[in-house]
């Protein structure tokens, strides 16, 4: 990823100069004017690797900074202003995002808009924060605007970490599996190979293709991991360029069953984001293009930014929504309902839920049933390399009987 500096202009006719990080100029150029935006200028930042490590570079997790919003609404509920708020805050002690939070207090006790210091540090901060309290301050109420971000971030959190949860037994499981095998093929069937030389007997067919099948591993074996990273690596580098994020992403999608839950995990981040903004008082237009990138799909991105452009158009959200097949029915519906009533906000939250439990649910029923699977696959992989050395004893025995 690069650091870009760019000359833009808004649909308002402001003219802003911001930073972005993109893998390329043409990537970034696509999606900023993708996003509405004029881009006057776009040249790439100079000596970046000094830069990483200077004050604004530092990237903080949503633990941190959920910590720090804690501290500052339950400040500015306390009626004090922020320069006194910040101070509190920065008087609490260290941590990584105590530097930057001093530079945003001189740049606030100097005159700048609170929102605006914060925009200075586009890497530190989400975009959707930024924006969040642009709206807060917009309406007056930045108080009610933090405590809508801190919910959005404890919900996004959770959902999280529920995930991962679901997913790490397995992955240990995989693991340890890859781990058993290998150890078998590359230390076990080998002394067991050398064993059988020494003797001089005769051994069964699959016995002779397992010990040449690991002999060939064991003397290749610095080959295929350096081959396994290379690879890897080709991928990558392929994967950050536009046409192949765009297949990998198509690829995920189409995949069958996993693809229906990475695209209901990303509905589900839009949806919640969308409210969120939403609930901050952003009109609806504006809202949507900044909850784009939340589905982190190129093909989704691409296909919602379409019914994006129908809604600026005049179309409802809900009929933009169902001429790309992002939703169910049932979801639309829902959405529907919520413009009908003038509760959308409200219904793209129950969306989300919506869409969050089916995933638990989704991910209850895999872990459930791929750990047996798992276990049976490791099990007969081990038992056959084991009976397939152990073949030429068997043979002797019966022999000697």
């Amino acid at each position: 990823m690069s650091i870009y500096t760019c000359k833009l202009g808004a649909s308002d006719g402001r003219i802003m100069v911001k930073e972005f990080d993109a893998v390329n100029s043409a990537m970034l150029r696509q999606s900023l004017e993708e996003q509405g935006y004029v881009v006057f200028e776009l040249r790439k930042k100079p000596l970046q690797f000094l830069l990483e490590s200077g004050i604004g570079r530092r990237k903080i997790g949503n633990k941190e900074l959920l910590l720090f919003n804690q501290e500052l609404l339950v400040l500015l509920k306390a009626g004090l202003p922020i320069i006194q708020a910040l101070d509190t805050i920065l008087e609490s002690g260290g941590g990584k995002l105590n530097e930057i939070l001093s530079a945003i207090r001189e740049d606030v006790k100097g005159g700048m808009a609170f929102s605006n210091a914060f925009e200075k540090y586009p890497r530190v901060f989400p975009h959707l924060y930024i924006a969040s309290i642009q709206a807060g301050e917009r309406t007056g109420d930045l108080p009610q605007t933090i405590r809508r971000y801190i919910a959005f971030l404890k919900r996004t959190e959770g959902f999280r970490s529920k995930i991962i949860a679901a997913l790490f037994y397995p992955a240990i499981l995989v693991t340890v599996a890859a781990l058993a095998v290998a150890l078998l093929l590359v230390y076990v069937v080998p002394t067991f190979s050398q064993i059988y030389a020494d003797s001089g007997a005769a051994l069964p067919v699959p016995t002779q293709m397992l010990i040449g099948f690991a002999g060939f591993l064991k003397r290749y074996l610095v080959f295929f991991i350096g081959g396994f990273f290379a690879a890897a690596a080709l991928f990558r580098r392929w994967s950050d360029t536009q046409a192949g994020r765009y297949a990998v992403d198509g690829l995920k999608i189409r995949t069958p069953f996993v693809g229906a839950v990475l695209t209901r995990y990303a509905v589900a981040g839009f949806t919640r984001t969308l409210a969120t903004v939403l609930g901050s008082g952003i009109p609806i237009v504006e809202a949507l293009r900044m909850s784009v990138g939340t589905l982190n799909n190129r093909v989704l991105e691409r296909a919602l930014l379409t019914a994006v452009v129908r809604v600026e158009e005049g179309s409802k959200l809900s009929s933009a929504l169902e001429s790309i097949k992002l939703m169910p029915p049932l979801a639309l519906r829902m959405l529907s309902v919520g413009e009908s009533t003038g509760s959308l906000e409200e219904m793209l939250a129950d969306i989300s839920d919506y869409f969050e439990e089916e995933i638990e649910r989704n991910l209850q029923v895999l872990t459930t049933a791929i750990e047996p699977v798992i276990m049976i696959v490791m099990g007969v992989v081990i038992g056959v390399i084991i009976i397939t050395m152990y073949l030429p004893i068997f043979k002797i025995a019966n022999t000697v009987g």
